[in-house]
């Protein structure tokens, strides 16, 4: 995943807003959300088939989502490195960074949210920051989390998200609308700078570009988990998780 966008309202019916979109090798194979594994069980993210974890996971029952990106900085040496992939699962299980010695992981940043709050933990090979989010919406990117204007994608789409109308977990498909154009892309071109949605030929001949996207809310009250397996199709978006509680 290389954005995560973050809208965090302590006020609103519906707290939480996350939009996550994965780049990766258009090649590397992975599955829909679903409640793939045994030891975690309850939990629904999309499965990565090559390390076997995920980069976003969400615990129904909390409610509560995790979202991995990969950070930049030392990577793990080779004779000890594992894949980041277990680590969201371990921290919606949790709630916060799971305990352990980190030197096994290349550079990531994990996101861990509910209704209550946003964390963000950066491990950058050498030592790990913690930080907490404050209401509004945030963007966080392979580099951290963007404060400025100096990342184009960030400086783009950040005050477009914010000004977007608030979408609530019990809203229909038409309060979506506006964050479901902008997470897909915007229409914007997937050469653009600015872009969210990505695409490009590497020198070897694989494609790397957007796999997925994804759109969690989370509230008391209720919760809403959409999916997108195909960013070049819009249409291709569907719910995997609907959940309100009566009141």
């Amino acid at each position: 995943m290389c954005t995560v966008i973050v809208g965090f309202e302590p006020g609103a019916r519906t707290p939480l807003v996350i939009a996550g979109v994965r780049d990766e090798i258009l090649s590397r194979p992975w599955e829909p959300p679903a409640a793939h594994w045994p030891g975690f069980p309850g939990l629904v993210g999309g499965r990565d088939l090559s390390g076997g974890g995920t980069w976003l996971a969400v615990d129904p029952g909390a409610p509560r989502v995790a979202a991995l990106l990969n950070g930049r900085g030392r990577e793990a040496p080779e004779d000890v490195r594992r894949s980041r992939g277990d680590l969201p699962l371990r921290a919606v299980t949790a709630g916060e960074l799971p305990e352990g010695d980190l030197s096994c992981y290349d550079p990531f940043h994990l996101i861990v949210a509910d209704p209550g709050g946003v964390r963000l933990w950066s491990w950058d090979g050498e030592r790990v920051s913690d930080g907490k989010l404050p209401a509004g919406v945030h963007v966080v990117v392979n580099s951290g989390w963007e404060r400025g204007r100096d990342d184009p994608r960030v400086a783009w789409f950040r005050p477009r998200f914010a000004s977007a109308a608030w979408p609530s977990a019990r809203d229909g498909e038409s309060a979506w609308a506006p964050w479901r154009e902008l997470a897909s892309g915007a229409g914007l071109d997937t050469s653009d700078p600015r872009a969210l949605v990505v695409r490009s030929e590497l020198p070897d001949g694989s494609v790397w570009g957007t796999s997925s996207i994804t759109l969690v809310a989370l509230g008391e009250d209720a919760l809403r988990y959409d999916f997108c397996p195909d960013p070049a199709d819009p249409s291709s978006w569907y719910g995997v998780l609907r959940s309100e509680v009566p009141g």
